[in-house]
């Protein structure tokens, strides 16, 4: 990374070309292909216990041992739950965005897709697919 005093400003023509880049793409679609299904379980199932605790009280109240019900077990559930979703997007990131990322950042440093600089044409080298992405991706 470069040091802040030997930066030079980024300008609105290498932060388009950087957004129009393959890369750029992939580590969007990525992104959205974790963030997207893990958003929507979680809500459904933090849905799933405030129905539960609002139209089936009874079943909420059913001891499991001492003073422990299932509501209480479903909500400490809900805490694990964020901790594992936690966990499981830091792998993903580690493994499968933070690469595109980095190598990202440093071709915009080094001022890779300013225009006529040529850089933003050479292949990645991270291994991310150029060729033109299908509907289902």
């Amino acid at each position: 990374m470069t040091p802040p005093a030997e930066r030079r400003l980024l300008t609105p023509e290498e932060y388009r070309q950087a957004q129009a880049s393959p890369e750029f793409a992939e580590l969007r679609a990525r992104f959205r292909r974790f963030a997207f299904p893990m958003t929507v379980a979680f809500l459904a199932w933090y849905l799933l216990y405030v129905l539960l605790s609002t139209y089936a009280p009874d079943f909420m109240a059913t001891d499991v041992f001492g003073n422990v019900n299932v509501g209480v077990l479903l909500g400490l559930g809900q805490f694990v739950s964020t901790f594992a979703i936690t966990h499981l997007y830091v792998a993903h990131a580690n493994r499968r965005t933070d690469p595109i990322a980095d190598e990202m950042r440093e071709r915009l440093e080094a001022h890779d897709y300013a225009p006529g600089h040529g850089g933003h044409d050479r292949a990645p080298d991270h291994g991310v697919s150029t060729r033109k992405r299908s509907t289902r991706d």
